[in-house]
């Protein structure tokens, strides 16, 4: 029996799909549909090698490609031979229902105790963090607070991980090998809001030896 592709995948679930879909989605609904049943995927975002596919069978086969890009943002894709088109407002309404039902499904402090959980055990930073609740702080008027605290702080103590001869050398050199984390952690990142919470990471991250801004869902358009 012949392995699956992912032209299979593609070209199978965009099939039985009634609408043009994201590379992502084609992924998702390969998966619930068992289309991918015995594929092997050595990727961890295999929705991103289907959107090189995609954009490769465009690219090359022009006019004659089996798949058309119907949209840009978000890229959605179709079987040229069903001739699904979507417009403007389509596009957008189908962007917005998405993540308003990805928010209705977390709250930003819902990923808290995940990021924290990671965040100690990742051996980049084996650090111990604490939610910021900046909604309380006195700083600044009500809703500037945001800009000068993250949604969590961390902190990584070397004194497990360093021998007993380290530590006197460090404190004899004065030198302090503590690290200060800063996170700031966000549903949905587009390119709408890009710009407006990188600055805020960056805002209120300025204390911190490695600041990080922390999303559940990338769109799709900021990596293909």
């Amino acid at each position: 029996m012949a392995k699956i592709t992912f032209w299979d995948i593609i070209e199978r679930t965009l099939q039985v799909v009634s609408e043009p879909i994201s590379p992502k989605e084609i992924w998702e609904k390969a998966n619930e549909l068992k289309i991918t049943a015995g594929f092997d995927s050595i990727g961890k975002t295999p929705w991103a090698t289907i959107g090189a596919y995609l954009y490769t069978d465009i690219n090359r086969g022009g006019d004659n490609s089996k798949f058309v890009q119907v949209s840009e943002r978000p890229a959605l894709f179709s079987l040229r031979s069903k001739n699904l088109k979507f417009n403007a407002t389509q596009v957008k309404n189908k962007k917005e229902a998405q993540e308003i039902k990805l928010e209705k499904k977390f709250n930003e402090r819902d990923l808290h105790t995940i990021l924290a959980a990671f965040a100690n055990y990742e051996t980049h930073f084996k650090a111990y963090l604490k939610t910021i609740y900046h909604e309380s702080s006195t700083k600044s008027i009500k809703g500037h607070n945001e800009w000068l605290h993250p949604d969590l702080v961390g902190v990584y103590f070397p004194f497990q991980d360093y021998k007993n001869e380290i530590l006197d050398i460090q404190t004899h050199l004065s030198i302090s090998s503590i690290r200060l984390f800063s996170f700031e952690v966000k549903i949905n990142l587009n390119f709408t809001n890009l710009r407006h919470y990188y600055f805020q990471a960056v805002s209120n991250s300025s204390w911190a030896n490695e600041g990080y801004l922390v999303v559940l869902n990338l769109d799709e358009d900021l990596v293909l």
